[in-house]
């Protein structure tokens, strides 16, 4: 481990998050070591006065890095590629490279997050006898659409953008293990998506931090 990667940092943010899986998972690929802080929902703290000091949001996940604070998930796991390991290939400073898999960062939080989140919090953090499963089915016919788009993109890719895993990689594959794992509702077939999935579970980080069960 290099001497810059000894440098411990803080992430605020609970483990059951995926924002905070993405970053979790992009440390590991990483070698960083961090101190986790619970934070948002069961745990609070992202509504207290300090907490809204580093991060005006209230939202998780929050990075303390020094006297330096950066929020929003992406933002953090580009800085945490660039700051720790500049000639990584999951962030390539080549402006073309890094300016696609930008692209899929921001698509990540524009397009897919909002199908995905009334499908997930509908069917596994809400009781079954509270669920609207005409309403959930609707969503998730939604989100299948969405789902789609990547299922064409790597339909001759073996990753987001060619052979090499990415910080594009990440941020979607932290999305589909939500919507791979929900049940209860119709979904399409997506044979290219759920082969590039497939080839995460050999990633520690993901079993680690993506896999285990949702809650």
């Amino acid at each position: 481990m290099s001497k810059v990667n000894q440098r411990r940092f803080q992430i605020w943010g609970r483990a059951n998050s995926v924002n905070v899986q993405k970053v979790l998972w992009c440390c590991a690929e990483l070698d960083l070591r961090y101190e986790r802080i619970d934070a948002g929902m069961q745990f609070g703290r992202n509504q207290d006065a300090d907490y809204l000091a580093m991060n005006p949001n209230g939202r998780i996940p929050t990075l303390v890095d020094g006297d330096f604070v950066l929020w929003e998930s992406n933002s953090i796991m580009r800085y945490l590629a660039m700051e720790f390991a500049p000639d990584s290939p999951l962030y390539p400073a080549a402006p073309k490279l890094r300016a696609a898999i930008d692209r899929w960062l921001d698509w990540t939080l524009s397009t897919l997050q909002p199908v995905d989140r009334p499908v997930f919090w509908g069917l596994v953090r809400t009781p079954v006898a509270q669920r609207d499963m005409k309403a959930l089915q609707q969503a998730a016919d939604a989100a299948g659409v969405v789902y789609a788009v990547l299922d064409a993109h790597l339909a001759k890719r073996r990753f987001m953008e060619g052979e090499q895993f990415t910080l594009a990689d990440i941020a979607l594959a932290t999305f589909t293990r939500r919507w791979l794992g929900v049940e209860g509702v119709t979904k399409p077939s997506l044979p290219n998506l759920d082969r590039w999935y497939a080839q995460f579970a050999e990633r520690a980080g993901f079993r680690d931090v993506v896999a285990p069960p949702m809650s």
